[in-house]
């Protein structure tokens, strides 16, 4: 919540900084006379001088075009805190529901979501690291785990925990080599292998290193090449933040959730504020409202990252393009996608601002005979958003059982 306050402040703040200051001459040229610099782009200084010219067209001041970009700021303010203050007045969660466990080292645990007696495939998810395993069982009607169990497949789910003393100091060697690979010893047979996010990462390169293990590879909203189109700039400028953030990661160990949090608001720093004001408009108690609430707690209860794997994915993955480049290594082999000689299918969503889809579309041309599926979705509404079943339950689904 201080970073939802923070942000919008900031808006606050260059909104109001943009507006010419009171002078006698044309807003026009007192705005160009103070902030000559601003904005950078051609494209955009055209557009201010535009909008500039027709309040001086108009016959109005600059004060009164900061008057009225308060007004606005003011009520869209007004909505975030009162979206804001409408979740906080939401009850506390109910408990999760347990499921069985097939298997646990430190952390981490392997849970059967599959129903008593299921015959059909069997699909072991793999999460990310950053995140809570739980968003892929977010809540009934909202839960891909819970909506492949009755159509009578069994899935599995890798919950990779809360990082204790033995996490914080594993790399993503130990947990490709460690703790998936002894997870799928542990699951029933050959699995269908679902990696969704940066689990998808670790699920390919587990499936490479254990094909005998590893019936058919689903990649879901998975990154690749990180420099595709034009995110290479903004790739190296996280990768340039390790310097910066080495003393916490030698300190706690992790990267803290709080600058994981700070990470992701950066892709769309003022998306928070339009979701908080959306949810002010909507019907307490709705399912609609329920699902947010969801969705925000799951957010809100992040994990931190253990400091090796913090420094290979910043300063790897998105620094130097490692898995691309077939440069990334898991207990020494390279990662490279040509070699997965099974099945596989991948899930690209189109409105993904965390794993844009020319870095995932790479992902699928990189694997021999992938099929790949285009989602009418985002990165999280693909796996838990209102239309998730036709956007990737069903297809994926559809998949595994044409596999035979």
């Amino acid at each position: 919540m201080p970073l939802h306050l923070l942000l919008a402040g900031w808006r606050a703040q260059l909104a109001l900084a943009m507006v010419p200051p009171h002078s006698s001459r044309s807003s026009c040229d007192a705005w160009q006379s103070w902030s000559g610099a601003w904005p950078v782009s051609a494209r955009t200084r055209r557009e201010a001088l535009r909008l500039l010219g027709d309040l001086d067209a108009s016959g109005s001041s600059a004060d009164e075009l900061r008057a009225a970009v308060a007004r606005r700021i003011l009520d869209l303010d007004s909505g975030l805190i009162g979206g804001l203050a409408a979740y906080r007045r939401q009850p506390p969660s109910p408990d999760r529901p347990g499921h069985p466990v097939l298997w646990q080292e430190g952390a981490s645990r392997l849970l059967d979501h599959g129903s008593p007696g299921a015959t059909g495939p069997t699909l072991l998810f793999v999460p990310s690291l950053v995140n809570r395993a739980w968003v892929l069982d977010l809540m009934p009607g909202h839960s891909i785990l819970a909506w492949l169990a009755e159509q009578g497949a069994r899935p599995l789910l890798l919950d990779w925990g809360y990082p204790g003393d033995v996490e914080r100091g594993m790399d993503l060697t130990g947990f490709v080599a460690g703790r998936l690979e002894r997870a799928l010893a542990a699951a029933p047979g050959p699995v269908v292998l679902a990696g969704y996010c940066m689990g998808g990462l670790l699920a390919l390169a587990a499936a490479m290193r254990r094909p005998d293990r590893v019936r058919a590879l689903a990649l879901l909203a998975t990154p690749w090449d990180f420099h595709a189109g034009d995110q290479a700039p903004r790739a190296r400028s996280l990768a340039g933040l390790l310097p910066l953030l080495e003393p916490m990661l030698a300190t706690t160990g992790t990267l803290p959730v709080e600058v994981i949090q700070a990470l992701f608001a950066q892709l769309d720093p003022f998306g928070v504020a339009r979701k908080f004001r959306a949810f002010a408009r909507l019907k307490p108690g709705s399912e609609r409202a329920a699902h947010f609430v969801a969705l925000e707690d799951w957010l809100n209860d992040g994990v931190p990252l253990p400091a090796p794997v913090a420094r290979e994915c910043l300063g790897g993955w998105y620094g130097q393009n490692t898995s691309a480049r077939l440069q990334w290594r898991v207990a020494g082999e390279a990662v490279d996608p040509a070699r997965w000689q099974g099945p596989a299918f991948v899930a690209i969503p189109h409105r993904d601002r965390i794993v844009p889809p020319d870095n995932a579309r790479a992902l699928a041309e990189a694997l021999p005979g992938a099929v790949r599926h285009d989602a009418a979705a985002g990165h999280i509404g693909m796996v838990a958003g209102r239309t998730a079943e036709t956007a990737l339950w069903r297809p994926l689904l559809d998949w595994v059982r044409g596999l035979g």
